[in-house]
């Protein structure tokens, strides 16, 4: 059944303190969990901030709230500070949620709960229909959610993201209990909460897409530089650096070098209104490039913290690569008895971890410890660490017995 229409209709969007202080006593008097969703502008926006924010609960019904008219939530925090939110794909919104001061302490992600329990689509339009019965419209997830001020169709979506979240975590809940998943998904979502930030990525220009093309480090330089200039354009002028100047530009120039505008404006990658705008700043930023020493160039490749890449394992440490081909095969049969991606049963950076540096003593108490000190939930070690280390075990008698 098509969902076309909010059971109270669209509610105006709150843009001020007034409007906000009758959210937080409105809510603060509802009861149940309260679903929680954010649109951010996403490839048109510098950053990941919420542009819009949209809250239900029981007897309170549906807010829509203006984080840039109203930047601070710490209210409507500290009134729900004990309930259980509802978010779809917390890890997501999170973020931008805690930007405006708003932080579950209670967390209920329906997208991780979908995943344990195995469906296949785990979008949220797919869950409320497979699970509900009802198809959401999905056509503004895209939409530049910067847009002031929003259309009232896409008003209406976003109001509708929420209508049927809180029905979606309940039945989810119940077949998490009759599955014996509940706990697993209670220790899931606990740890999303309690994992701090991730810290601003080193050297963040290296992900530029299309970088493995450059292959020396002058070149390296040029992408730093330019990357760099393109970051300060962006956020000066609150862009996407997409929109400024896209990844293939940038290798591009670092490529073939211009060195002068005509130069520049023959390469394909620099006909588009962003690049040609600011095309002096790319100059400079070649020029930059190149007239480094060699001691100030960025090495070709950083030092990982963890294993080398899986494919060079059998060649690097054989008995490691048996070890990981062993630990996979344990993990996608538990995965496949459980009903789960694998990875949801055992995050694979673990994985590779574990058999890249295996305890000592591979007894299942040692790979329990070994688990446990890389991130593994309780549940996770309880289904996985005897039988890989049974799996270890095997492959050290074998050796032993050739």
């Amino acid at each position: 059944m098509p969902l076309l229409e909010p059971r109270e209709g669209v509610p105006p969007v709150v843009v001020d303190g007034d409007g906000l202080e009758r959210v937080i006593a409105a809510f603060a008097a509802g009861t149940g969990p309260v679903a929680v969703d954010a649109e951010r502008a996403s490839g048109y926006r510098y950053g990941q901030r919420a542009y819009l924010i949209q809250l239900r609960r029981a007897g309170a019904g549906t807010a829509l709230i203006d984080p840039v008219g109203c930047p601070d939530l710490s209210g409507l925090d500290a009134a729900l500070a004990g309930t259980e939110m509802v978010l779809h794909a917390a890890n997501q919104d999170l973020p931008c949620l805690a930007e405006v001061g708003l932080v579950p302490r209670r967390l209920f992600d329906t997208e991780l709960a979908g995943r344990l329990l195995g469906y296949p689509r785990v979008g949220l339009g797919s869950m409320v229909e497979n699970v509900l019965g009802f198809v959401l419209e999905k056509g503004h997830s895209a939409a530049d959610w910067s847009t002031r001020p929003l259309p009232e169709d896409w008003l209406r979506y976003a109001a509708l993201d929420v209508e049927l979240l809180v029905e979606l975590r309940d039945a989810l809940e119940a077949e998490l209990e009759e599955t014996g998943k509940l706990e697993w998904a209670l220790e899931e979502f606990a740890a999303i909460l309690a994992t701090p930030p991730k810290p601003p990525r080193a050297d963040p220009w290296r992900r530029t897409s299309g970088i493995h093309r450059v292959r020396n480090r002058r070149a390296l330089a040029t992408v730093r530089e330019v990357w760099e200039a393109r970051d300060r354009i962006a956020r000066e002028r609150d862009l996407s650096p997409g929109r400024v100047l896209q990844d293939a530009g940038i290798v591009d120039l670092a490529l073939h070098p211009p060195k002068t505008p005509a130069e520049l404006q023959a390469l394909s990658t620099m006909r588009g209104r962003g690049a040609r705008r600011h095309q002096s700043a790319w100059l400079r930023a070649v020029s930059r490039a190149k007239g480094l020493p060699d001691k100030a160039l960025p090495e070709a490749n950083l030092p990982g913290d963890g294993p080398p890449p899986a494919h060079r394992w059998a060649e690097r440490d054989p008995e490691a690569a048996k070890r990981l081909t062993a630990a996979r095969a344990v993990i996608a049969s538990l995965a496949d008895a459980h009903t789960m991606p694998s990875e949801n049963l055992m995050q694979p950076d673990s994985v590779r971890r574990l058999a890249w540096t295996p305890p000592s003593d591979v007894s299942a108490t040692a790979v329990a410890a070994a688990l446990r000190g890389l991130g593994a939930r309780d549940w996770q070690v309880g289904l996985v660490a005897q039988p890989i280390a049974a799996a270890f075990v095997e492959l050290e008698e074998d050796d032993a017995g050739e």
